[in-house]
């Protein structure tokens, strides 16, 4: 490859009806500040050029609390141990903080009685309170995830990604008098717009890799279902042309990302059914993986493939609905989620609460471990990214909002001091972490929700 050819970032591989954005290469890092220019490449380029290694941030809800006792190191600082929910981490232990002491003061009632669960959703990025209505006059605040879409958002493909595992409703009561939009949304673009989840891989998988007018992307996918082609198969000619030019580690990465994107593919549709799934009383569409572990992982490699071809940069994912009753009978747990998660202290409900966390928590550090397998400049994508994981209750039965539990990955591009479990002051606001991810993201924003300040400490 010659010294001066250059990829500007915004390099796609495309086809009919399909755009398959790539990684970051080697020969792209000289084109980082400068606009992009036309190249003579078949693939096709857009018109900017964005930083070599851009931060991305993700934000994991996760229903009904957990067992504090099985997650809380007892320990501060370094020399700590991992308790038992949060033992799938200790490959990755030099790559996340462990949180303790965040609050969500306005996920409390604070005068409006029963509906924990809903409010902890609608609190949950916010740090606004929640309207109570069952009605279409919801209220809650602008999410830390949307601020930041709202401002680099302009950069990728997707402003942002909304994701999840269960379908939600916007509509009618789900919790003591509360709109179920609130149980099933942690996202708001606006007080009283929220933004709807996608549960399907199938879905999201054609959202990432289709472009052009609906008649082109329907063509598309008609055709590669009528003659049983890879999606990868619309882009041949473009693949091969580009890695003519590429150098011998660029030609590895170009070949990795693509087997990664075909295997995706396979799994997706190895893994859909037309048999129907029925979650908390709402039947899923045709298509959603039955294997639940399946299922998250599958959304996980999506949104991995999302962050490393920079289609976009912020995302949230909802493990479960706030509430949710989900059961779990392959890991020998056939009672609902939020039944259980009023245990009243009794062994044999904790065990089984524990082992849902505990799956829970094995599927977030399969998404870590991705995230730590991709080459990106001179780190990782998960250097690159601030993942968080967490809940705005902390014990299910106490139904309590302090003392929340959080697990923070990744190093934020360098900003982020990793390896800890940092102890904050009992009820510190949440959103003065959320305020510090979107400094690190080049946003200004002065406060956000109940925030009282920047979050310390998180330097090292």
């Amino acid at each position: 490859m010659s010294k001066n050819w250059h990829i500007p970032r915004r390099t796609f591989l495309r086809g009919m009806g399909t755009a398959i954005a790539l990684p970051m290469f080697d020969a792209m890092l000289p084109a980082v500040g400068r606009a992009a220019e036309a190249e003579t490449a078949t693939a096709t380029t857009a018109s900017a050029t964005t930083a070599a290694a851009p931060m991305r941030t993700a934000y994991f809800y996760v229903p009904n609390g957990v067992h504090m006792e099985h997650w809380k190191p007892k320990t501060d600082g370094t020399d700590f141990e991992l308790p038992e929910i949060l033992a799938p981490l200790e490959e990755l232990r030099g790559d996340v903080n462990i949180l303790t002491g965040l609050a969500h003061d306005k996920a409390k009632a604070n005068g409006d009685g029963a509906g924990d669960h809903a409010r902890s959703g609608a609190a949950f990025l916010t740090g606004c309170q929640p309207r109570k209505t069952d009605g279409a006059d919801i209220k809650a605040g602008i999410s830390v995830d949307q601020f930041a879409a709202q401002n680099v958002g302009k950069h990728t493909k997707f402003a942002s990604l909304e994701l999840g595992l269960e379908r939600g409703r916007q509509a009618g009561n789900c919790d003591s008098g509360y709109s179920c939009a609130y149980s099933s949304n942690v996202s708001w673009r606006s007080e009283s717009t929220p933004m709807a989840k996608e549960i399907d891989p199938r879905l999201v998988f054609e959202r990432l890799f289709s472009v052009g007018s609906t008649q082109e992307v329907a063509g598309s996918v008609a055709r590669r279902n009528r003659e049983r082609k890879s999606i990868l198969d619309f882009v041949s000619d473009d693949a091969k042309s580009l890695r003519k030019k590429l150098g011998r580690k660029d030609k590895r990465k170009l070949s990795e990302y693509l087997s990664g994107v075909r295997e995706i593919e396979q799994r997706i549709a190895k893994s859909e059914t037309r048999e129907t799934i029925t979650v908390a009383g709402v039947t899923a569409p045709a298509g959603i993986p039955k294997d639940l572990g399946e299922h998250y992982r599958l959304m996980c490699d999506m949104l991995v493939l999302a962050f490393q071809g920079d289609l976009t940069r912020i995302s949230t994912f909802m493990v479960g609905n706030a509430g949710s009753n989900r059961s779990f009978p392959f890991i020998d747990v056939p009672e609902g989620h939020h039944s259980l998660s009023h245990h009243q202290n009794k062994p044999e409900t904790l065990e089984k609460i524990k082992k849902i966390n505990l799956f829970h928590m094995q599927q977030f550090a399969y998404f870590l471990k991705r995230l730590k397998s991709i080459e990106e400049g001179e780190g990782t994508l998960l250097d690159n990214c601030a993942i968080v994981y967490g809940s705005a209750i902390g014990d299910g039965n106490r139904h309590n909002h302090n003392d929340l539990p959080v697990v923070l990955a990744g190093k934020a591009g360098g900003t982020i001091h990793t390896g800890r479990h940092i102890v904050y002051e009992d009820d510190t606001p949440m959103n003065n972490l959320f305020l510090s991810l979107l400094d690190r993201q080049g946003v200004e924003v002065e406060s956000l929700g109940d925030s009282s300040g920047r979050l310390k400490g998180l330097e090292g």
